[in-house]
């Protein structure tokens, strides 16, 4: 099996340590994972945003990018979920034939890390070690557009060291949804703020999803109450060995 990392654009530019800890767990696990340089933003903020136009040409890059690929395995819910299903809206709109018929091929190669991990690969231990209390925030697009449900969780909690607490209302959206965050700043940040409270009552030290873009907002508020609260995408968790090494 071909497989490649589609790291995306907030981990390109903010979080580069989310997709080395992607390649490390599945190279661990004996996956010889790929990264085509030629990727570059899946579409997403266009489509969100009502640009569908704008993004022909990003969806025509990616089906060129991946389309030799047998999985496609990208560390973010909400990117899986634009390449897996608004691909597909954006082509039918563009009129390209053509376009609409490499989406159909390339969008079910597209899995967020952990739905590759249990569903593809059949693990739920990764052979990681963590010995720090997580709580699990259940990203938006994971939760409600690509069925994730309790894989992440049953990732975790094969984790050696690692304490799983549960995250009270963990089902509501933290408020960033991407361009939502500058449009309705207001909203947002209240959303976020009661995500943060929600983490800080569970005690825990890690606060842990599968969107380093939630991570951003909620995080950011964490920080500015001076919580404690540190957060870390689940591939980082998941890539973590006792010896520390990945």
């Amino acid at each position: 099996m071909r497989v490649a990392l589609m790291v995306t654009c907030i981990n390109d530019a903010l979080y580069p340590q989310t997709g080395r800890a992607v390649v490390a767990l599945l190279r661990r696990l004996g996956v010889d994972v790929e990264f085509p340089p030629a990727q570059t933003c899946c579409a997403q903020p266009m489509v969100n945003t009502g640009y569908l136009d704008e993004a022909v040409p990003l969806v025509r890059a990616f089906v060129d990018t991946f389309a030799a690929y047998d999985a496609v395995v990208t560390p973010s819910g909400s990117c899986a979920g634009c390449a897996r299903h608004q691909h597909s809206i954006v082509a039918r709109r563009s009129g390209d034939a053509g376009l609409a018929a490499a989406v159909e091929q390339t969008s079910p190669s597209v899995y967020e890390l952990s739905k590759f991990l249990v569903d593809v690969l059949g693990v739920t231990d990764v052979g990681a070690y963590y010995p720090h209390t997580v709580t699990y925030h259940p990203t938006c697009h994971s939760l409600r557009m690509l069925d994730v449900g309790d894989r992440p969780r049953r990732l975790l909690e094969k984790v050696r060291g690692l304490t799983l607490l549960e995250l009270p209302d963990a089902d509501q959206c933290c408020g960033f949804g991407g361009t939502f965050a500058v449009k309705n700043a207001d909203t947002s940040i209240a959303m976020g703020a009661d995500k943060a409270r929600h983490v800080r009552d569970t005690g825990a030290e890690v606060l842990v999803a599968g969107d380093n873009s939630c991570l951003t907002h909620v995080g950011g508020l964490l920080r500015r109450e001076q919580s404690g609260v540190r957060v870390a995408h689940l591939a980082e968790i998941l890539a973590s060995t006792e010896s520390g090494v990945r």
